[in-house]
């Protein structure tokens, strides 16, 4: 737990603590004298922990000194929550047309879909990928900023699924995750309540191989989950001048989803695609969340008050 206060500067009201402890002295040395004098039979034996109700009482005040500057602790809190990275395919041959209207308009509905599927309580991030891979939105819970980052995007350039898993396995850690030499070698942690969806057309041209990410997503214990977008007949599109065939590839798609855990479906299945949507598993994780405690070191400063005040009045007849 962490404390802090929202107006620090009133903690130099502290200063009065100097004095409580000069006046303790004070009543300490007073009191020697009086033990002193006792033993000639000159006074009354001093009334034994005298000092007691003066300390409780000006503990009591010293915190509600204290209590000036709104302290707030900081108190790490279980909650339920999941996270979804939805990995969109925005090469050029997300622009054929062999399903309607494009392969891209099919991976938006159905991220859209996804999204409306995920409880309050769920993060959802957006990664696409062509020849590269970016994170255009950060895992929120605010899912209206997800759909206007789905809707943003645009075909071209080449396809490197790894690199969008890599991306979207990078967001999920909070940091970049650099490649080693194998999967097993790469540094990462394990994740579990979290999942990515790849819509895709699986036609893979470059970039890390598919099956080390996917060996790499299980390590985190991070299901991927694929949908074949795009026919297996295929078409052709026009690119840099040129007539080019594509059409789904189902192979590095299958072997997220069956590597991880996940499910491969085609997007042509309407059923199938609900499950999907649904996959996220919530965990329980601990949340720092601050809470001011004013009224709490209030109350603890008015019990100490209140005792040193009953303290003094029971053993001497008078508060202080």
């Amino acid at each position: 737990m962490n404390l802090s206060f929202t107006w620090p500067w009133l903690l130099l009201s502290l200063v009065a603590v100097p004095v409580i402890l000069a006046y303790l002295r004070l009543v300490r040395t007073q009191r020697r004298r009086r033990a002193e004098l006792a033993a000639l039979g000159l006074v009354a034996p001093p009334v034994r922990r005298a000092v007691v109700a003066p300390l409780l009482l000006l503990t009591g005040v010293a915190l509600s000194l204290a209590a000036m500057a709104r302290p707030v602790a900081t108190v790490p809190e279980p909650r339920r929550e999941g996270t979804v990275i939805l990995v969109v395919d925005v090469s050029s041959s997300m622009g054929a047309a062999d399903v309607s209207p494009s392969r891209l308009d099919v991976a938006k509905q159905i991220a859209t879909q996804v999204v409306a599927a995920q409880g309050p309580e769920i993060r959802v991030g957006v990664v696409a990928f062509g020849d590269a891979s970016v994170l255009v939105q950060q895992p929120t819970t605010d899912h209206t900023l997800v759909l206007a980052a789905v809707n943003r995007l645009k075909a071209g350039g080449a396809t490197a699924i790894g690199s969008g898993v890599l991306t979207a396995l990078s967001a999920i850690a909070g940091s970049p995750i650099q490649l080693a030499a194998t999967p097993a070698d790469t540094q990462i942690g394990w994740y579990g309540g979290t999942a990515v969806v790849v819509l895709s057309d699986g036609e893979q041209t470059g970039g890390p191989d598919v099956a080390d990410l996917a060996d790499l997503a299980s390590t985190a214990g991070v299901h991927v989950s694929a949908v074949g977008i795009g026919t297996t007949a295929g078409t052709t599109i026009k690119a840099g001048g040129f007539q080019v065939a594509t059409a789904l590839d189902e192979a590095p798609l299958r072997t997220l989803a069956q590597t991880t855990g996940g499910t491969y479906v085609a997007a042509s299945d309407a059923q199938a695609l609900a499950g999907i949507g649904g996959s996220v598993k919530l965990s329980w994780a601990a949340r720092a969340v601050p809470h001011e405690v004013t009224s709490l070191v209030v109350a603890a400063a008015a019990v100490l008050v209140l005792a040193g005040a009953g303290w003094s009045i029971v053993r001497t007849g008078r508060v202080i």
